[in-house]
């Protein structure tokens, strides 16, 4: 930054409206790191940094945050879960990062015999089930089901307070939008067709409409 220069202002929110916190460490010395927090873009800076210092941190950090988001949602840089461990703990990391960690599944598992859903869960005793339909999918959609799920799990209904949940996860109208004409194709005979729920819903499951 040229000097005298005024510095840029830090911004509150992300591109996307995720808040932004800026965290002034006196361990720091000279490393500078970003990284997502229950859907908060931290960006940690050394305590002696200027303001001018800060603002051109700050900027940058946040750029690398989306580039990072953007890799992410073409699935480029992650393995896929492909198994029910490799999933579960996958709804853990999901869990910690956008929910606070507050929703906890007692498991989390691939099935075949979901085929006009994408997942469902039990709140009472707190299972999730993911069709593996999903599988061909980009990451970001299976993220977006499976956060719904563990949505679930503290809100069984669709109201308001379930989608505040959802807010944090920066795909969540993208994967529904994706998901939307996923259904309007098959609808049309554009894709496979769905014969069957595959499970019934006893009034403790919650059937996932995800739109």
């Amino acid at each position: 930054m040229a000097g005298g220069a005024t510095p840029r202002a830090i911004p509150l929110t992300t591109p996307d409206g995720a808040p932004v916190v800026v965290r002034r460490s006196a361990r720091r010395r000279r490393t500078v790191a970003a990284f997502w927090e229950n859907g908060t873009a931290v960006v940690a800076i050394p305590a002696h940094f200027s303001k001018a210092q800060e603002s051109e941190w700050v900027h940058r950090m946040l750029e690398k945050l989306r580039l990072q988001g953007v890799r992410r949602s073409r699935g480029e840089g992650r393995r896929r879960p492909a198994t029910d461990a490799a999933l579960a703990a996958h709804a853990a990391e999901l869990s910690a990062k956008y929910l606070g960690g507050r929703s906890v599944p007692s498991s989390v598992r691939w099935v075949s015999n979901q085929n006009s859903r994408w997942g469902s869960a039990t709140p009472a005793d707190g299972t999730i089930r993911l069709s593996d339909k999903l599988r061909s999918m980009p990451q970001w959609v299976i993220d977006y089901v499976l956060l719904h799920e563990l949505a679930h799990l503290l809100v069984a209904g669709h109201n308001a307070a379930f989608w505040r949940l959802l807010e944090a996860y920066p795909e969540t109208q993208r994967a529904k939008a994706f998901l939307e004409g996923v259904a309007f194709a098959t609808s049309r005979g554009l894709a496979p067709d769905a014969d069957g729920e595959g499970e019934s819903t006893d009034g403790t499951e919650v059937p996932s409409v995800l739109f």
